[in-house]
């Protein structure tokens, strides 16, 4: 949809990106990494382009290799970045030892390692949706090598 109103106020303010998660601490902790694992709309995107999401590092190459059609939509870019760092935050949490979601102080959801680093996959998310670098693929890479 193009609004005029909403074209100017983007232009004035940039477009949301990001996702809060309030909760009340670990014992949501299952239904929290439920909730974020579900990325509706990437899944959606990556099903109509014949890639099964099925939370493996796999998956996250076949991703990598899909045509960013939607860089092309100002309204569903940052909610597609959003599903692609919450997914890419599912395969670490489902994949790697000692993995956990962290939903920090301002409900912003991080990845936690076991070494303690935390890796924002919702902006690698955002940025692998908007320009296509990092990939997803290599940001796994690069947190597994740990």
């Amino acid at each position: 949809m193009n609004i005029p109103f909403l074209v100017n106020w983007r232009k004035n303010r940039g477009s949301a990106a990001g996702v809060a998660v309030f909760s009340d601490g670990d014992a949501d902790a299952a239904g929290v990494a439920g909730l974020l694992s579900e990325c509706e709309l990437l899944r959606s995107h990556a099903g109509q382009a014949g890639v099964e999401l099925d939370d493996s590092a796999a998956s996250l190459e076949a991703l990598d290799q899909l045509v960013p059609r939607w860089r092309d939509d100002e309204e569903i870019l940052p909610w597609l970045g959003n599903d692609a760092g919450l997914y890419l935050g599912t395969v670490i949490v489902r994949t790697v030892a000692g993995a956990a979601w962290r939903i920090r102080s301002d409900g912003h959801p991080v990845v936690r390692l076991a070494s303690g680093r935390e890796v924002d996959v919702v902006a690698d998310g955002h940025t692998w949706a908007a320009t296509g670098a990092p990939e997803l693929s290599h940001v796994y890479a690069e947190v597994t090598e740990i």
